[in-house]
């Protein structure tokens, strides 16, 4: 199974990404599955003007995206909370593509403040349907994520592990249902 987790901050030195890259270490050392991180920092995209209903409908500079978005099996959506809900960024890009029929989505949120960015998942709920996607209901909220996650992704704070564990397994579990195995020649 292919897992693109979208690290949805732009922002230079975000500290959302510590989440997405442990995210990606966690899934690499526990599971079998292809794990990458989509960041938003690297993908100027433009307003979005229409869906690119394929990769190669979409502009040349985009492919690389698009190819990945298309061949994803399953999306994590890592957020900070901008003014009550996720970012902008994050729903230009999805913005850009059809709907994911069948697809779960891990909703993970990151925010230095106490609620760690609980209105932002609530908004993330009403999203990933709207997508036709499937939301994992186990969601991981992160609050004081700089001092949880180092900036490479480290765990600082190991009371955490086990929310993490959770989410992790329980997105796990949605997607391997959902996910028809794939067999090789």
């Amino acid at each position: 199974m292919k897992i693109e987790i979208i690290s949805g901050s732009p922002r230079t030195g975000s500290i959302t990404k510590r989440m997405a890259l442990h995210l990606k270490n966690w899934f690499a050392q526990n599971t079998p599955h292809e794990t990458n991180i989509i960041d938003m920092k690297d993908w100027s995209l433009p307003p979005v003007q229409s869906v690119w209903v394929s990769a190669d409908k979409a502009p040349l500079e985009f492919q690389p995206l698009a190819k990945r978005i298309f061949n994803a099996d399953a999306f994590i959506l890592v957020t900070p909370e901008y003014n009550g809900s996720y970012s902008p960024a994050m729903k230009n890009l999805l913005d850009h593509f059809p709907k994911q029929l069948h697809k779960p989505f891990g909703i993970v949120t990151a925010s230095p403040g106490a609620m760690g960015g609980m209105r932002a998942a609530q908004q993330l709920l009403l999203l990933v349907p709207a997508l036709f996607g499937i939301a994992s209901p186990h969601m991981l909220i992160t609050p004081s994520v700089d001092k949880k996650f180092s900036p490479d992704g480290d765990l600082l704070d190991e009371s955490f592990q086990q929310a993490v564990h959770s989410f992790s397994t329980e997105f796990l579990w949605l997607s391997e249902k959902l996910v028809p195995e794939k067999i090789t020649a």
